[in-house]
């Protein structure tokens, strides 16, 4: 089991989220979120003190089997890749236990399919 996250565009959502779709994972947290990394945000002034203002990004996060992680790294990248300078970032971390709360269920079978 493994813990998908993702880092994106919030304009590129719909794209990463029909590519996931389309390999069957659709089981994901979304989050609006701040942040900076090589784009370093945007200076702007403010009662007369530049201040950094963060940039709007989205954060995907997604528990998958082994036998998913793959497609959804692929799918995540393709449906956010711009090109550009910001598109953000996919972390894959390991996970040592899942519980579905509703039914007590642990393990891969408490993620899904």
């Amino acid at each position: 089991m493994k813990y998908v996250i993702a880092i994106i565009r919030p304009d590129r959502l719909d794209e990463v989220q029909r590519a996931l779709l389309e390999r069957d994972i659709y089981l994901m947290t979304i989050s609006e979120v701040r942040g900076c990394g090589r784009q370093r945000g945007a200076v702007e002034q403010v009662r007369g003190r530049q201040m950094l203002r963060m940039v709007d990004k989205i954060k995907l996060e997604m528990a998958v089997n082994d036998e998913f992680v793959d497609a959804a790294v692929d799918a995540i990248t393709l449906g956010a890749r711009t090109g550009e300078t910001g598109d953000g970032k996919i972390f894959v971390l390991p996970l040592e236990e899942c519980v579905h709360v509703r039914t007590g269920t642990s393990g891969p079978s408490a993620i899904g399919p």
